[in-house]
């Protein structure tokens, strides 16, 4: 796993400095045990643990130590701890859209037993296949991203995990809102401008929702949290630049709908990624 984390830190470093920094990848590390309650998984995602130990559930049900990955469906809210082990907690995290599973077998929810996730090793073909991925997003064009998750996703299909198919689910309402919101996520988009977009009444669209286990509130919340929580794990900036850039006008107030959300404050999230 040392060169695989190696080659994801040169890219990362690469990125920085070019001209266009972003990558179809990001990184969570840290060297205290992160404990966050409430995640919001919005679409598929790998998580390939390189180093140290990753554990989801409210007791810990799902656990991946280094050298292993788990793949997500879809989830409102899952508890999660990321557990340094020697020098650090070090996992790569790829999100898909559903249109990258096109082309793969359906498989029913009875064939791959229901569960909302798999768990297996990184192989040898895997780490390599993964090894490319970073290497090449580097200097490839963004239209090119799909191409090269389908091929993860195939890798992973022809090495015996078939059931992540059934972890692209159909777009659902509240998915189309959360992609509708989170290309502007500091600003508070009234509800009738969500129904024109959607084409729908607001009855019509609180009854879907509804039907989801979700609303509109909830929403906008995992936009907001979640990109806040994305931006104090993968950059430096400072909280009370992240609380505006996650809709916020005062630093306090972010602060406490994030502890409220995930168990912990933004200050005490970031002293996990650093020494003293």
């Amino acid at each position: 796993m040392d060169k695989l984390i190696s080659i994801i830190k040169a890219a990362i470093t690469e990125a920085a400095t070019s001209d266009n920094c972003s990558l179809p990848f990001a990184v969570y590390s840290s060297i205290k045990e992160q404990h966050l309650l409430n995640v919001p998984v919005v679409k598929p995602l790998l998580i390939a643990v390189l180093a140290g130990d990753k554990q989801l559930g409210k007791q810990g049900e799902i656990s991946c130590g280094a050298g292993n990955f788990i793949f997500l469906s879809d989830n409102p809210a899952i508890d999660m701890r990321n557990i340094p082990q020697a020098t650090e907690y070090f996992a790569l995290l790829i999100e898909f859209e559903y249109e990258d599973f096109i082309g793969l077998r359906p498989y029913s929810v009875s064939q791959t037993g229901g569960k909302p996730y798999c768990v297996g090793e990184i192989s040898t073909v895997l780490n390599k296949c993964l090894q490319q991925f970073v290497e090449w997003s580097v200097f490839s064009p963004q239209d090119m991203w799909s191409i090269r998750r389908k091929e993860i996703l195939q890798l992973l299909y022809y090495l015996g995990y078939q059931n992540i198919v059934s972890m692209a689910a159909s777009h659902k309402v509240g998915q189309k809102i959360h992609t509708m919101l989170s290309a502007q996520p500091a600003v508070d988009v009234p509800l009738a401008q969500i129904c024109q977009q959607l084409a729908m009444s607001e009855s019509t669209l609180r009854r879907k929702l509804l039907a989801e286990g979700s609303t509109i509130q909830e929403i906008k919340d995992q936009v907001k949290l979640g990109l806040g929580l994305h931006l104090i794990q993968t950059t430096e900036h400072s909280i009370i630049y992240i609380a505006e850039q996650c809709g916020y006008q005062s630093q306090s107030r972010f602060t406490e709908r994030f502890k409220h959300r995930f168990g912990l404050t933004p200050s005490a999230l970031r002293k996990t990624k650093v020494t003293g």
